[in-house]
C-alpha cells in the first residue's frame, strides 16, 4: 500500500472502480537471461484478462533476497520486509532455489497473510519455461488474492480484495491504537476473510506434531482419573465453558508469542498492512486451535465410551449415569488435554510454528 493512496472506511454496499495493485516480482539475477527483460508485461497482460476487474501494476526487481542454502522460510521473511520497504501490495518471488515442504519439492510456497509467492522455476522443467513462468505468477496472485474459480462471485469478490488491499485508511491524528484498528478491521473484513482462507487455518495444528502428541498423551492420562471425573460431573455448563476458552487462548498465546508471530510497523505507511497482518495471524492460530480442541473432544468421547466402565462411573458418582456425564468427562478432559498442547508447542521449534501458521505449498 502507498500513502497516495487512501480511503475513508468503505461501505460495503459502495459499488467499486477497479483497483490498482501494485505486485513486486521480484527475480533471481540468474533467472533473468531465462525469463527475459518482458516478463512484468507478458505476466500484467494475462492478469488483466483473467481478473479484469483490477489495474495491475508490476514492478520487477533482481534480487536473490538470501544466499543458498536456505530455509524456504527465511526466503519469505526477506520477501515479505522487501514488500513493506517497497510499499508493494503483494510480491510474487521467482527463485532457483528447490522448495519443499519437509522432504517434498513443491512448485510454489505462498503465505497469503504476507502477501508473497514463491515460485520454482527448476521445478517447471526444461521446456516453455516462460510461458509456464508466467501461467503460474497469475495462479499464485489469484491464490494470494483468495481467489475459487468455483465460486460464481469470484472475480467480485477478488476486485474488492484487491481494492482494500491497494488503498490506506485516512489518518486520524487521533485515533489511538484500538480505534485505528477496528477501522482497520471495519474496512477490511472481506480482504481479511479472504487473507484466513487462503491461509488454511483449519490444517494449522495438525502440522504441529510435537503439541499433537502431547495433548493425546495428556488426555489419555487424565481420563482414567477418577476425579476427574466427579469433577467433570459437578461443573456446571458455564465453567466448563471458561476452562475451555482459557485453555484455548494458553495454546494460542504460546504459539504466537513463544514463536514470534506478532510483527510490528517499522513505519506509520506500514500499519495498516502489520495490522492486517497481526489480526490474520491471530484468526489462523485461534481457529487452528479451536479446531484442534473439538477434535480432542472427540478422541476423549471415543477414550470415555470406550476405557470407563458405566457401572464403576455410577458407582464413583453415587448416582445413575448419562450421555451427559459422559459429555461433561470427555469436555473437561480435552480442556486439560489442550493444556498439555501448550507444553508441546512450547516444545515446537519456532520456524515449524512459523511455517505452520505462515505457508502453503503446491506440487
Amino acid at each position: 500500500m502507498t500513502a497516495e493512496r487512501c480511503r475513508s472506511t468503505a461501505d460495503p454496499a459502495e459499488p467499486l472502480s477497479d483497483a490498482e495493485l501494485l505486485i513486486g516480482l521480484v527475480v533471481s539475477p540468474s533467472l533473468s537471461a531465462v525469463l527475459g527483460p518482458e516478463v512484468t508485461t507478458s505476466v500484467r497482460k494475462i492478469l488483466v484478462q483473467r481478473y479484469p476487474g483490477v489495474r495491475w501494476q508490476l514492478k520487477m526487481a533482481e534480487d536473490r533476497l538470501v544466499d543458498p542454502p536456505t530455509e524456504t522460510l527465511d526466503l519469505l521473511e526477506a520477501a515479505r520486509n522487501r514488500v513493506l520497504e517497497e510499499n508493494w501490495d503483494l510480491a510474487v518471488v521467482l527463485t532457483e532455489i528447490p522448495l519443499k515442504t519437509g522432504r517434498r519439492p513443491v512448485l510454489t510456497q505462498l503465505s497469503p497473510v504476507h502477501g508473497v509467492g514463491l515460485v520454482s522455476v527448476p521445478a517447471l522443467g526444461a521446456v516453455h519455461v516462460r510461458q509456464k513462468v508466467q501461467e503460474t505468477t497469475v495462479h499464485v496472485v489469484g491464490q494470494l488474492l483468495g481467489y475459487d474459480a468455483e465460486d460464481l462471485n469470484a472475480q467480485r469478490d477478488l476486485a474488492r480484495r484487491a481494492h482494500q488491499l491497494s488503498t490506506d485508511l485516512d489518518e486520524r491524528p487521533d485515533d489511538n491504537v484500538v480505534q485505528f484498528t477496528a477501522r482497520v478491521l471495519s474496512g477490511n473484513v472481506r480482504l481479511l476473510l479472504g487473507m484466513i482462507r487462503a491461509n488454511q487455518p483449519w490444517a494449522f495444528v495438525a502440522r504441529l506434531s510435537r503439541a499433537m502428541v502431547v495433548a493425546a498423551a495428556t488426555g489419555m492420562l487424565t481420563l482414567v482419573a477418577s476425579d476427574l471425573w466427579v469433577l467433570a460431573m459437578d461443573y456446571g455448563p458455564v465453567r466448563l465453558v471458561l476452562l475451555a476458552v482459557m485453555a484455548i487462548g494458553a495454546v494460542g498465546a504460546t504459539l504466537i508469542l513463544g514463536a514470534d508471530l506478532w510483527e510490528r510497523p517499522r513505519g506509520r505507511a506500514q500499519r495498516e498492512q502489520v495490522i492486517l497482518f497481526n489480526l490474520a495471524t491471530t484468526a489462523t492460530v485461534a481457529i487452528g486451535v479451536v479446531v484442534f480442541y473439538i477434535g480432542l473432544f472427540i478422541l476423549s468421547w471415543v477414550g470415555a465410551l470406550l476405557l470407563i466402565d458405566e457401572q464403576v462411573l455410577a458407582g464413583v458418582a453415587g448416582h445413575p449415569v448419562n450421555a451427559l456425564d459422559y459429555a461433561k468427562i470427555s469436555w473437561l478432559t480435552a480442556t486439560l488435554a489442550t493444556v498439555g498442547g501448550a507444553l508441546g508447542a512450547g516444545l515446537e521449534d519456532d520456524d515449524v510454528v512459523r511455517a505452520a501458521a505462515y505457508t502453503r505449498s503446491s506440487t
